[in-house]
Formats: structure tokens, sequence, C-alpha cells
């Protein structure tokens, strides 16, 4: 469900991605491609499958000297109920991510 407002995910104080719309499903905060630093993302192996979104490829995110491995995730060929979302990138949280709120990563805890 395409979402508007301000979406922010932060590593350390960096921001790796903004945007003013995006999609959100199951609580998860999906940002378009172009709203997110691809400078701060290296492709991993890691893949999970979801029946009904498809394969999950992931991203490690890299900001300064930390690296958290597999912390974002994205459906390059999703299933069609998932269209919606493909490219577009999520961020592990430990708590769900808001509309309006800084969806924060933070290494080390």
């Amino acid at each position: 469900m395409t979402k508007s407002g301000k979406a922010k995910a932060v590593v350390n104080g960096t921001t790796v991605a903004e945007a003013t719309e995006w999609e959100e499903v199951e609580g998860n905060v999906y940002f378009p491609p172009s709203a997110v630093r691809t400078d701060a993302l290296e492709k991993t192996d890691a893949t999970t499958f979801c029946p009904w979104k498809g394969t999950a490829s992931y991203y490690s995110i890299k900001v300064g000297d930390d690296k958290l491995e597999n912390a974002a995730w994205y459906y390059p060929t999703p299933k069609d109920g998932a269209k919606e979302i493909k490219d577009h990138v999520a961020f592990c949280e430990y708590r769900p991510a808001r509309v309006d709120e800084t969806v924060r990563l933070m290494t080390g805890v």
C-alpha cells in the first residue's frame, strides 16, 4: 500500500534512505530505489522466501567502518500480488517503521 509523509532510514547518524512516498507491507517501509543511497549497500548471497511475495535478496549496509550484514532486503522478481515492491528496499528493524518517524538502524547494540 502506497503511503506518503516522511520516512527515513538512518544508520549511526547517516541517512541511507529518505522518501516522501513509499510502499508499506506488513509494517515494513519499502523505499523506492531512487530514495536509497546505493553507495551504502553491498549485495550479499543471502535469500529468503515468502509464499506470497517471492524470493527476497539482501544487502549489507556499510556506513564508515560499520557494516550491518544482511540488514536490508528487496524483491527483484516479486510474485504478482507484490509487484508494487519490486526493487524497493526495506531495512531490518526492531520496531515497526511508522509514517513520519525515523527508522534507525544501530550497530553495536
